[in-house]
């Protein structure tokens, strides 16, 4: 399944991503992997929200959930910031706002068909409600980094001090 997924990000990459043009969205995109990487070194293992949970050939090969979440950042982060960011509507905010919502629904029905496969579980309270109130604040931050990166990361840090005393994490995770 992770394979399948990396072929259809690559596809969306190759059709409607500006990857000729990568070097300006790259410091989006890195922002992008580094909060997934902080998640996954403080919670992923000591107090997780949501882990990959290979079947099939992945579980075969000894996927583990580090290995499917390494390949999300290196397939299909780079294809949504490519794609995303490029085809941002530019005028009219209820465009940019459905054009948001569009992507929100894209990635909350991708994690809903995970679930429902058992490729992805909460833990901690997480649940698919509260996916889609993070899908909303990532694909907005995405944009207002690419034009004001130092507002999204006080933007980001305000959502996860949030996040953080919503789920109660303990400070066991600053290992």
């Amino acid at each position: 399944m992770n394979a399948l997924y990396a072929l259809v990000w690559l596809f969306a990459l190759i059709k409607w991503g500006d990857y000729k043009n990568w070097k300006k969205y790259y410091p989006t995109f890195l922002f992008f992997v580094v909060g997934d990487f902080a998640y996954h070194y403080l919670l992923s293992d000591i107090y997780p929200m949501w882990r990959y949970t290979p079947q099939g050939f992945d579980k075969n090969i000894d996927l583990t959930n580090t290995h499917i979440s390494l390949s999300v950042m290196a397939v299909k982060y780079p294809a949504t910031t490519l794609i995303y960011l490029s085809k941002f509507p530019k005028e009219n905010m209820i465009y940019k706002i459905l054009y948001v919502a569009g992507w929100v629904c894209l990635y909350t029905i991708n994690e809903g068909i995970d679930l429902k496969l058992h490729l992805i579980k909460h833990f901690n309270g997480w649940n698919l409600y509260w996916s889609i109130l993070f899908n909303i604040f990532i694909f907005s931050i995405l944009k207002i980094h690419f034009t004001r990166p130092i507002v999204a990361w006080l933007l980001s840090f305000i959502f996860i001090v949030f996040l953080w005393n919503v789920f109660n994490v303990p400070k066991e995770v600053f290992r």
